[in-house]
């Protein structure tokens, strides 16, 4: 296993050291608290160790506005069980009112501070809004959704583009209390339905459609079909994004919503510290998408540690990352707008017309923080684009990347080809908790292929096969101690079966996180892919029963498995294996319908990169494919260290792997 490299690609100097807000941080600590610490893994100690007094710190610093006094600062029903854990208890707060609070930053003698809002997209030139016009609109549509008789806890969902209504929705949505949920209109209807059922909506925000790589896609048909799907909605506003004359039949246009009248100021519903905020959702590995429930306080604390300590985000920055509004990156950047950010949105392809489109934003809307997923990066770097040349990126302060591990020769790519003294933040976490357990920290230097840190409040570890932490080893990455962010529930899983399931099965009350990573001798983080069966396309998880459905419901296909694979360069290769039924052929024609298949029902992530046919599948005793150790045997793992034949009900299956070759 490789060393870590020994000469940093990146050291902050000592002004930007000194004028972070970590740094601010840890003075305050020494100032209100008394507490002193010699570097940052003192502080990390005691914000793991110390948890009451880390996350009431992180309350006092960043001035959190509570409705009522907090009871407890933790608690946990079993010291042996992370789940039921409560945060704040007795405290009453909303997260759209601390966004608010920046509407007067900035503010010049002609009242014209930064812009809560800038946006550009293939179709739409760079536009401002400011925060006077925010405020107007999600008033208006509070008080909309209001009158339609949505109140606390009730759930408004969306399919709309990454635009300025999918956040104003939002904002709307949180300010009253209700609860929110989206997806990006490029998934499938099924896809959809199989999410938004779950938690039974009443109302409906959606799009007529979107546009990618210079096309545009028409909803209306599958819009009418998701309608029907979802009995539980009362209501649908209509958003005419490709055509501004296009109507539904039976909704309501999203500029009749705007123009409700609505009372001077924002009106904020408070409510409890775990009060549901949004609705999230896995990726489907194992049935339906788990319906991944956060609550208002968890988010609101673990998003202003992370943007402004971890990535230095300031009032005034203008802070980027490509995204949709179905990866919680998106839920997440919104964040920013805590901190006083303006957010700058993104909607369209990253590579249309070409994949300097978002580096050519960058310079337009002098974006400060620009995030994106991995793979994007490494497409830049193989297309051979430098940046550095074309483009003057005088304002841009740091690079996030997330989705899936950035590898050395990415890190090289961005100092080499983007910008010399930028930060690169390599973050990494999930929508298990909308945020990231290790990432970013301005008092360190970056060195190729590491993630600088493990997160103040994430008790990181790498637990070895004997379940002991290991360092300089790969190990099974795990969180031993609660987060506030962390799920408060899913949504319909009675007695937290599928949440106790999907993260504590392994090691009871250990959070298993289902990532590779091997911790370095300097306390950085390599992340070495995942642990399980989750795909991970273009930084989405994608889940290999939705792709099971789709294939195997074509007449000539009898069963199929999908695994994928981190290739060198950082390139992620995705085949499928198809058992064909008696009498049938991989013909081009069927290649052709399973992909279309894959497609249109959910998205165009979902399409492998290429086909296979096999006489069997390989399944356990129990019936489970064998997802994880196929993927480490065509990774190049022996197969008898990948699985135990034992386990096989049909061990023979394996033999057709074992000397597969792949050319990709």
């Amino acid at each position: 296993m490789p060393r870590p490299t020994l000469t940093p690609l990146y050291t902050p100097d000592r002004r930007t050291t000194e004028q972070s807000l970590m740094k601010q941080y840890i003075n305050w600590l020494f100032v209100k608290k008394g507490l002193y610490f010699r570097d940052y893994d003192d502080l990390w100690d005691w914000s793991v160790t110390d948890l009451e007094d880390f996350w009431e710190s992180i309350w006092q610093f960043f001035g959190v506005h509570s409705h009522t006094p907090y009871h407890q600062i933790v608690f946990r029903p079993s010291q042996r069980d992370m789940i039921g854990t409560e945060w704040f208890t007795e405290s009453t707060l909303n997260y759209a009112e601390h966004i608010f609070r920046h509407k007067n930053a900035q503010r010049g003698p002609r009242n014209d501070g930064s812009p809560a809002i800038m946006y550009a997209s293939e179709r739409h030139r760079l536009t401002s809004i400011s925060w006077d016009e925010l405020e107007h609109q999600v008033a208006a549509v509070s008080t909309y959704l209001k009158l339609q008789g949505v109140g606390v806890g009730d759930r408004v969902v969306s399919v709309l583009p990454n635009s300025p209504e999918a956040v104003v929705a939002f904002l709307a949505t949180n300010a009253i209390g209700a609860v929110w949920s989206s997806c990006s209109p490029d998934f499938g209807t099924a896809s959809i339905v199989d999410r938004f059922r779950q938690i039974e909506p009443k109302v409906l925000i959606v799009a007529d459609g979107y546009t990618y790589n210079g096309k545009a896609i028409d909803k209306t048909d599958a819009v009418r079909e998701l309608r029907i799907s979802l009995p539980t909605l009362q209501h649908v506003v209509w958003v005419p994004y490709l055509n501004a004359d296009s109507r539904l039949e039976r909704s309501t246009l999203w500029q009749e919503v705007l123009d409700t009248p609505a009372p001077e100021g924002l009106v904020f519903e408070a409510v409890p510290f775990n009060h549901p905020i949004w609705v999230l959702y896995s990726s489907g590995t194992t049935g339906k998408p788990k319906a991944i429930t956060h609550s208002v306080g968890g988010c609101l604390l673990e998003h202003l540690k992370v943007l402004a300590l971890h990535q230095d985000v300031r009032v005034g920055d203008r802070y980027f990352w490509y995204s949709t509004t179905g990866w919680m990156m998106w839920n997440f950047a919104v964040g920013a707008m805590l901190v006083g950010a303006t957010l700058v949105l993104y909607d369209g392809s990253a590579g249309h017309p070409d994949l300097n489109r978002l580096w050519q934003l960058a310079d337009e809307a002098r974006i400060n923080h620009f995030g994106g997923g991995a793979a994007y990066f490494m497409a830049c770097q193989r297309a051979g684009l430098e940046p550095v040349n074309t483009t003057k990126l005088s304002s841009l302060r740091t690079i996030g990347s997330t989705g899936s591990p950035l590898p050395p020769e990415g890190f090289r790519w961005i100092y080499e080809s983007v910008k010399s003294n930028v930060w690169l933040i390599s973050f990494s976490g999930g929508t298990d908790v909308c945020s990231g357990f290790v990432g970013g920290n301005p008092l360190m230097p970056v060195y190729e292929g590491e993630i600088q840190c493990r997160l103040l409040g994430a008790k990181v570890e790498a637990f070895d096969a004997t379940a002991k932490p290991v360092r300089g080893e790969l190990g099974e990455m795990v969180i031993l101690e609660p987060m506030p962010s962390m799920p408060i529930y899913f949504w319909n899983d009675p007695g937290n079966e599928r949440y106790q399931k999907s993260y504590f099965d392994e090691y009871p009350g250990i959070w298993r996180h289902g990532d590779y990573i091997r911790i370095t001798e300097r306390n950085g983080v390599i992340i070495h892919g995942r642990s399980d069966a989750t795909l991970n396309r273009d930084g989405v998880r994608i889940g290999t029963s939705e792709i099971y459905s789709a294939v195997e419901s074509l007449p000539e296909i009898a069963d199929s498995l999908i695994v994928g694979l981190e290739k060198p360069g950082g390139r992620y290769f995705m085949p499928l294996f198809v058992v064909l039924r008696d009498g049938f052929t991989l013909s081009d024609d069927l290649v052709s319908r399973i992909k279309q298949n894959l497609r249109s029902q959910f998205s165009p992530r979902h399409v492998p990169d290429a086909i296979y046919p096999v006489a069997e599948i390989p399944y356990t005793i129990s019936g489970k494919k064998l997802e994880t150790p196929i993927k480490k045997i065509l990774s190049g793992v022996d197969a008898s260290l990948a699985t135990s034949r034992d386990t096989l009900r049909n061990p023979s299956a394996l033999d057709q792997f074992t000397n597969f070759v792949i050319d990709n």
